[in-house]
């Protein structure tokens, strides 16, 4: 029995603790604790996966895997502070010194740069690939000392699709890992793991939090083996994310679905009249019939986020900015997945490509957000007239 004390500082310190019975609400609770208080001394040094400090989650870090496990189709998800920290958690837990990883060429650009400056500075060699080159002449090529292939598809900025599903196929056959970028396909609108690659990773900070006020990051695998190895590189690394974070996580996953359905639909007719405008030369959005990959995304997604780029017919800089300063709905920057519209260039991050085929002009990105479309229209065809007018 403890106790009793009648000094105050003692009985402040040890009061209200367990006190009450917590009522059952709709999302979990949020527990906000470094110290996990143990039963005995029994328990300070467990032999087992028994949870002993704050840093490994709470509850409501634990509701958010479980969830995100039902999404992904997968039977174990690790947490990062952030997307870009999820793809270099998983690079840093896998590969060692003397490894070689292959790169998709349109990776997204933050990852290219922890592939340049921190891995090749561990001994480990990158080497990336075009991502229209066929399944079968990347793994093919692949020397012995390739561990893992990194791929996204649609690539970012520029969209290109890859057939994930047969590269994943002849990869495992020659016991290489493949890891997808998943963050456009938000593990709603495509499941990497229900097509045979090894670890799903996705910039929760887009979709499933969707308001564009929170960072977290994802790794679903089904692997036991793997599961550990994720668990163990974020440990060691000394990453956490905090219970409030992981409670908007979740609850931006609820709507999930909703948004996401939105967010296609109103992409599409935005994607589809901008095809038909003069001053655009392409549109790449993989759902867009008769666009490039269509077939792939046909065959392997069940549909399409608010994420596309168009090529502009070719002009100077000034009229690439009038175009994006006539953007009054569309807000200037480099994130997505919220509920607002964005927009960007393109073409001073393509400079760090390998592979450079010609976009037909300047390459713009467009996040269509859950305003009317049929406003967002009217908006870029004011920033098209702005274009034109300065294109000459």
């Amino acid at each position: 029995m403890p106790t009793k004390s009648t000094r105050t500082d003692t009985r402040l310190i040890r009061a209200g603790h367990g006190a009450g019975r917590a009522a059952k609400t709709v999302g979990p609770a949020v527990q906000k604790g470094s110290t996990v208080l143990l039963p005995d001394a029994a328990s300070l040094y467990p032999t087992d996966d028994r949870l002993t400090y704050g840093r490994q989650g709470l509850s409501a870090q634990f509701a958010l895997q479980a969830a995100l496990a039902e999404l992904e189709n997968a039977k174990a998800v690790t947490l990062y502070p952030s997307g870009l920290a999820a793809l270099t958690g998983a690079l840093l837990a896998i590969l060692k010194a003397g490894d070689e990883v292959l790169v998709t060429d349109v990776i997204y650009k933050p990852t290219r740069r922890f592939c340049d400056h921190v891995l090749k500075r561990f001994g480990i060699s990158v080497r990336y690939f075009d991502p229209l080159q066929s399944p079968e002449d990347l793994v093919g090529g692949a020397s012995d000392a390739v561990r893992l292939i990194l791929m996204e598809s649609p690539g970012s900025l520029s969209f290109e699709m890859q057939d994930m599903t047969r590269v994943a196929e002849l990869a495992r056959a020659r016991g290489i890992l493949t890891v997808a970028d998943n963050t456009w396909g938000a593990g709603y609108l495509y499941r990497p793991l229900d097509h045979g690659i090894d670890i799903s990773v996705q910039a929760l900070t887009k979709y499933v939090a969707g308001h564009s006020d929170v960072f977290m990051g994802s790794a679903a695998v089904n692997s036991a083996k793997l599961a550990r190895e994720l668990d163990d590189g974020i440990h060691n690394l000394g990453w956490a994310v905090a219970g409030d974070e992981a409670y908007q996580v979740l609850r931006g996953l609820r709507t999930l679905p909703t948004r996401l359905a939105r967010h296609g639909e109103s992409a599409l007719a935005v994607a589809a009249w901008l095809r038909e405008r003069p001053e655009v030369v392409e549109v790449f959005h993989p759902a867009l019939p008769g666009a490039r990959g269509h077939e792939l995304w046909a065959r392997d997604f069940t549909g399409a986020c608010g994420l596309f780029g168009f090529a502009l017919k070719p002009a100077p800089t000034a009229a690439v900015d009038a175009f994006l300063d006539e953007l009054s709905l569309f807000g200037l920057g480099f994130s997505w997945g919220g509920f607002e519209s964005l927009a960007i260039s393109c073409d001073a991050q393509l400079k760090v490509r390998k592979f450079h085929p010609d976009y037909g002009g300047p390459l713009i990105r467009l996040h269509i957000g859950l305003e009317d479309p049929a406003d967002l229209i009217a908006n870029l065809q004011a920033g098209l007239a702005a274009y034109a007018a300065k294109a000459g």
